[in-house]
This record gives C-alpha cells, sequence and structure tokens, in this order.
C-alpha cells in the first residue's frame, strides 16, 4: 500500500510492523529450538540460534531504516513527489482496523488468563526471550521482557505493544487525511517517517543490548553475583569460593558454573552441600542447568604464591 501511494509513512509503519513479526517468528523460532536435542556438535542445543537470528532480524530492519530515511531527507529537501491520497487513506485506514482488532483480542485473552493463572508463580523474574525483546523486541514490549513467566504478564505486555503500534496507525492515518484533503501540506509524509524512525530506533536498541551481553556471555540484568555468592556462602560447610561463572544460552535461560571449597574435616558432607548449592541455583535464582565442583580444603598456599607473582608482576 506504501508503495502503490507512494507514501513513506506507510512504508515505515510497515517496517515497524515487520519488527513486530520478527519478534513473533523469533518466539515461535525458540520454541521450536529449545525442544531440540543436544547433538554430538552442539552439547548446549540450538539456543543461540535464537539471539543470532534476533541481531540479524534488528539490523535488517536498520538496513531498510536508513534507506527509508535517506529518501525522506531527499524529500524534505527536493518536495517533488506526488502521494496518492485515496490508497494512503484506505491503506492507514486497514492498518488502524487491524490493530484495534489486535488490541480487542489481546485484551480478552488477557483477562481470560488473569482468571485461570492466578497462581504467581514466586520464581525469580525470567524476561521473556529476545524475542521477545524483539517482539517487543522488537519491541516495545513484545520481547516485552515480561519478567515473571506468568502468561498473563506477558499478554499484558503485548497488548501495551499493540496500543503503542495503535497510536502510529493513527498517526498514519492523520497523516493521510491532511495529505488527502490539503495536498499542499504533503511534508507530513517525511515527518512522519523521522518520528518512526526514532521509535524503531528505541525499541530495538534494548535487543541489541541484551544479545549483545548474551554473545559476550555476560551476566544476565536479572541476576546480582554478589547476592549469589553471598547465599552460597551461607550453606554450612563451604570454606570459600574459588569460583563462579553465569552467564545466558539465551534469553531466560542462565547458566552457572561454581567451585567452592569446604570446611577442612566436612569433606564427607560433599553430598548435602552439593544439593543444597544446586537448589540455591536452579530454584532461588531460576538457572536452566548448573555445574557444582566441590573440593575439601586446601591450605592458603597455593593463593599467596598467586598474590606473590600477581604484585611483583
Amino acid at each position: 500500500g506504501g508503495y502503490v501511494a507512494n507514501s513513506l509513512a506507510i512504508m515505515t509503519d510497515a517496517l515497524h510492523m515487520l519488527t513486530d513479526l520478527s519478534g513473533i517468528i523469533l518466539t515461535l523460532l525458540a520454541l521450536w529450538l529449545s525442544a531440540k536435542s543436544p547433538t554430538k556438535r552442539f552439547t548446549f542445543g540450538f539456543h543461540r540460534l535464537e539471539v543470532l537470528s534476533a541481531i540479524i532480524s534488528v539490523l535488517l530492519v536498520y538496513i531498510l531504516m536508513a534507506f527509508l530515511l535517506y529518501e525522506a531527507v531527499q524529500r524534505t529537501i527536493h518536495m517533488d513527489y506526488e502521494i496518492n491520497g485515496d490508497i494512503m487513506l484506505i491503506t492507514a485506514a486497514v492498518g488502524v482496523a487491524v490493530n484495534l482488532i489486535m488490541g480487542f483480542l489481546l485484551n480478552q485473552s488477557g483477562h481470560l488468563h488473569s482468571h485461570s493463572h492466578s497462581h504467581a508463580h514466586s520464581h525469580v523474574p525470567q524476561p521473556s526471550s529476545p524475542s521477545a525483546a524483539q517482539g517487543s523486541s522488537h519491541g516495545h514490549s513484545s520481547h516485552g521482557h515480561s519478567s515473571h513467566g506468568h502468561s498473563s504478564l506477558a499478554v499484558r505486555a503485548a497488548f501495551v505493544h499493540a496500543l503503542g503500534d495503535l497510536v502510529q496507525s493513527i498517526g498514519v492515518l492523520v497523516a493521510a487525511y491532511i495529505i488527502r484533503f490539503k495536498p499542499e501540506y504533503k511534508i507530513a509524509d517525511p515527518i512522519c517517517t523521522y518520528v518512526f524512525s526514532i521509535l524503531v530506533v528505541f525499541t530495538t536498541v534494548r535487543i541489541l543490548c541484551d544479545t549483545g551481553v548474551i554473545i559476550l556471555e555476560g551476566v544476565p540484568r536479572h541476576l546480582n553475583v554478589d547476592r549469589i555468592k553471598e547465599d552460597l556462602m551461607k550453606i554450612e560447610d563451604v570454606y570459600s569460593i574459588e569460583d563462579l561463572n553465569v552467564w545466558s544460552l539465551t534469553a531466560g535461560k542462565t547458566t552457572a558454573i561454581v567451585h567452592l571449597q569446604l570446611v577442612p574435616g566436612s569433606s564427607s558432607k560433599w553430598e548435602d552441600v552439593q544439593s543444597k548449592a544446586r537448589q540455591l541455583l536452579l530454584n532461588t535464582f531460576g538457572m536452566y542447568k548448573c555445574s557444582v565442583q566441590l573440593q575439601s580444603y586446601k591450605q592458603e598456599m597455593s593463593k599467596t604464591c598467586a598474590n606473590c607473582q600477581s604484585s611483583s608482576a
């Protein structure tokens, strides 16, 4: 519709919708990938593919957006374009109607969900998949980073997201009205493109940040490593924490490796300590996988050596 009407505003609105669509596709991809079992080559499974495709889809959106912005700047400078007001109006009206239907459906399903899932899960918040991010992630809310694994929250996030899209579609409709009845104000078309481009950037930057942290094996933003260390130290018979690594396979699937040293003389209780540590990581902190390595107390010798070496270096 945007191409036929020669309207950049409609094309930019369509681009924004594409970001939402890619968010939904990513979520489906994530569900499908998480069902695939690990292979000999990919022992973690294929969860990272979701992160990879999130980045590719965001970059694709940026390339398209750069092209639309370039066109908008050309139009603003030269003003040598004709817009078919009728087609633009029809397309914009259809866009608003679809957004209204989506908002209504999401609102309905939100109510259904909140009745059936009123028992909240008291786990640590699990950000939904990047895609969601995309979804929201792409979007705004889509990836809506809904924080508890609670379905009505995800639906509410999607609803807020649909509201944002509705506002944008109404903006296009208003621009279409202006251009249809006052063709001399056709500058409204590139102006819409500028405004929507800013919106798209705001909604996708978060996805890029989240996926960047995942690829760099960073700690997900809802976890605090110091807090995890404190809680592990509270387990009886733990003398020290030699090493703790926390990272994400993909959004919402956190993995940890911890290396604990036991109090002198308590090595017979290792199974107890291990099960408590696993319980803490898997249940309290909502890890997807964890590996706990234990060793009995070793003299501090090796440590001081390391310190001397590092200080002399």
